[in-house]
């Protein structure tokens, strides 16, 4: 989040911002963020603040996205798509260097500049490319074969974006995004503020 907010004021043509301006960007309090920060070093200046530049740099070395990581989608629907097309993944350190998909209907379609490749390229792209982080954004059915297909070919970083569990082997990360999860969450919260205090809410 920080490194978000420190692009957002980068690209606004900030250079200096305070500790309340960063956190006021992240939507944290100033506490928790030198907090935070304070785990990195110290990089801010008394009465100066941040050199808005050289945090996002800190930032982004300590996390690893200081080199450029080749990035590979499969599931080319619509969801593919808005991923493929997706700018913030270049300005953060990813490079989508393949869009995969099974349907042979989709191999002719050019997304984002890059033409969709037929799913069984995948080994040698992630060879090719030195691909360690895939993206699935397959039906719920599809899922793990493609999970199972990703870490065969060396893949040891998965982003989810199917409503499925994943079964992957020890030494391989999952990252699982599922937006009705989400929206229930909100769906729970908004329910909870309609509930008048000291009621209950019936299920």
């Amino acid at each position: 989040m920080y490194l978000r907010a420190l692009t957002g004021l980068a690209d606004d043509g900030t250079t200096t911002c305070s500790s309340e301006e960063l956190a006021a960007a992240a939507g944290v309090n100033s506490a928790k963020l030198r907090k935070d920060l304070s785990h990195l070093g110290s990089y801010g200046t008394r009465g100066v603040g941040y050199d808005v530049e050289y945090l996002r740099y800190q930032i982004a070395r300590e996390i690893g996205v200081t080199q450029d990581w080749p990035v590979v989608i499969v599931g080319i629907g619509n969801l593919g798509h808005a991923l493929a097309n997706y700018s913030g993944f270049r300005s953060r350190g990813f490079r989508v260097v393949a869009l995969l998909d099974a349907d042979p209907r989709r191999h002719t379609e050019v997304v984002a500049g890059l033409e969709v490749r037929s799913f069984d390229d995948l080994e040698s792209i992630v060879a090719e490319h030195d691909v360690s982080i895939g993206v699935i954004a397959t039906p719920a059915v599809a899922a793990q074969d493609v999970a199972d297909r990703m870490v065969a070919s060396g893949v040891t970083s998965i982003l989810n974006f199917a409503p499925t569990v994943l079964s992957v082997p020890d030494g391989v990360d999952v990252r699982k995004v599922d937006l009705s999860i989400e929206l229930q969450i909100l769906a729970y919260h908004e329910q909870r503020k309609a509930v008048a205090p000291g009621s209950e809410v019936v299920s």
